[in-house]
């Protein structure tokens, strides 16, 4: 019995020992594949130079599509000229922009990843919760190591870097930059007033928002179409939401910029504040109440379809209006328009408040786990974050896309502007280039886009205005729970605010009931949605000195 219990104790032993010198081959032998992979990825990349590897790989990327690119990113010019500089091809999965988040999530939740999502708007909640969960890569160090364009304007701007890293101390993403200077694209949409008109009723440019007042009054009294119709349309618009944008600097309201609709900075406590229960937002509400009821402002501003805005501006209808391009948008009629100045206020504020951060948005680049071959890609990436990489994505190849004038201008080749096939600029455009749409990651210049920030009365318009930008915002980001309780504190708060200002400028709501409504708000928890702003915009001014 006692032989047996010996023997027995010593098979057992024999398998251990069995097993445990199997596991150990097979670790070692999956830690020489991996030194394997490792070395021979390392002879392929080149840190430096072009091309980024010396053999060919493919990276698979799913990507946003508008409907003004083509279905074929592969038949492109730029991608084409690309995949040739640096030995990578992309294989492309286009998913039109209405679908995308769908598709994407489908993907994040069977696990069949592409190796970066691209152009595919991936929200800041969403970037945080995979990025916690490991289907996101952590970039922060790998953007020092492989991306020195990055690193550079990270370095020279460190509320860039602010705005992109997350309450966990991650970054998920690559962001889009629009230059500090570039202030059209930073703008948008843009105040505009018509200079004949002006020219017509002797008035010069309006300074305040008294003149402007003036203004629209006199275009209302006046019969400047000479027929007697009083058809004339003091302001109009696609929307009431641009005019109260381009006047909260007049009232001392929104003093950081359009990225935070709700919320600017109190100059009386250097804090956040809910700006529209402050008096600077009660009084914009009496000034712009005043010019509707008074007839100044388009009177079905609040249900006009946009495509019938666009035709009254294109018939001449507009006195004024706020919008990305007349000329772009209403043709012979826009050049009639000029940008209008950044308002005074009844108290002496002055300042440009629809303008967006340097940081455009961080959802256009993201990494995924399933990529084998991260350094490859971010140096792929990082190429558009220098002057040749911006220039080659938005202007092309010279004397292909574009010419370059004896100033060292460029622009591009007569064939966008005056085509021999009848195409538009936009599908011009779409022949050789993916950044219709928007939300391409990398950095934005005025001397390398030429979309309609580009037209000389827009560039001349954001010249007049430059000396009322100040410091902006962008979106600050927060935590899962932040996350969780601010989307349900938003869609009461935010929705009665919109609904209350529609009401106040149309008189469908006293302004005498003021102080009900901003004990309404109040009640819908207005404290706690600001401790969560007060708490992200302390870890912005942490991360960004």
């Amino acid at each position: 019995m006692k032989t047996r219990k010996i023997l027995f104790l010593f098979l057992i032993l024999t398998m251990v020992l069995l097993v445990a010198c199997s596991e150990n081959s097979s670790s070692n032998n999956e830690g020489k594949a991996k030194d394997t992979t490792e070395k021979e990825d390392t002879e392929n990349f080149n840190k430096t130079g072009m091309p980024i590897v010396d053999e060919p790989i493919t990276l698979k990327f799913m990507a946003g599509k508008s409907p003004s690119n083509t279905n074929n990113y592969n038949d492109v010019l730029i991608w084409k000229e690309y995949n040739k500089l640096t030995n990578i091809e992309i294989d492309w999965e286009l998913v039109p922009t209405e679908g995308l988040t769908e598709k994407r999530n489908l993907a994040l939740a069977g696990g069949n990843l592409p190796d970066v999502f691209y152009t595919a708007h991936v929200s800041n909640s969403d970037l945080l919760k995979y990025g916690e969960q490991g289907s996101f890569v952590a970039l922060n160090d790998l953007i020092e190591e492989y991306m020195p364009n990055l690193t550079k304007l990270l370095e020279e701007d460190p509320k860039l870097r602010a705005g992109m890293t997350f309450p966990d101390g991650n970054i998920y993403s690559l962001p889009t930059i629009h230059d500090a200077e570039y202030l059209e694209v930073r703008l948008g949409m843009m105040f505009w007033i018509r200079q004949d008109w002006l020219d017509k009723l002797g008035m010069k440019l309006p300074e305040t928002t008294d003149e402007f007042y003036d203004y629209l009054k006199a275009v209302k009294e006046t019969d400047l179409f000479g027929d007697g119709s009083g058809n004339e349309i003091p302001y109009g618009a696609f929307n009431i939401g641009g005019l109260k944008d381009v006047l909260k600097g007049s009232f001392g309201i929104g003093n950081k910029g359009h990225a935070n609709q709700y919320v600017d900075l109190d100059p009386e406590t250097d804090e956040p504040r809910f700006f529209p229960i402050s008096e600077g937002y009660k009084e914009m509400l009496e000034y712009m109440h005043k010019l509707y009821s008074e007839g100044l402002i388009q009177e079905n501003i609040f249900t006009i379809d946009t495509n019938q805005s666009f035709a009254d501006g294109a018939d001449g209808l507009y006195g004024s209006t706020v919008i990305a391009s007349p000329n772009g948008i209403y043709g012979e009629e826009g050049k009639n328009f000029v940008g209008m100045n950044a308002l005074e206020g009844p108290h002496g504020d002055r300042q440009v408040t629809r303008i967006g951060s340097t940081l455009n948005s961080i959802g256009g680049f993201v990494v995924t786990s399933s990529n084998e071959h991260i350094p490859e890609t971010l140096r792929w990436m990082d190429y558009f974050y220098s002057d040749e990489g911006a220039r080659l994505y938005f202007m092309g190849v010279e004397g292909e896309t574009y010419e370059v004038d004896d100033d060292g201008e460029i622009n591009y080749t007569d064939e966008f502007y005056n085509n021999p096939d009848g195409l538009t600029f936009d599908q011009t455009v779409g022949k050789y280039f993916t950044w219709l749409g928007g939300g391409y990651p990398g950095i934005i210049k005025r001397e390398f886009f030429k979309g309609n920030s580009a037209d000389p009365a827009s560039v001349e318009a954001a010249d007049r205005v430059r000396p009322y930008v100040e410091d902006i915002w962008p979106h600050f980001l927060l935590t899962a729970e932040e996350n969780k309780k601010m989307s349900s504190l938003a869609a009461d708060i935010e929705k009665y605010t919109d609904e209350m200002f529609n009401k106040f400028v149309a008189g469908d709501e006293s302004l005498s009931n003021w102080d009900k409504y901003v004990e309404s708000i109040e009640k819908m928890g207005i404290d706690e949605y600001m401790q969560i702003y007060n708490d992200a915009y302390e870890r912005f001014l942490e991360e960004g000195n």
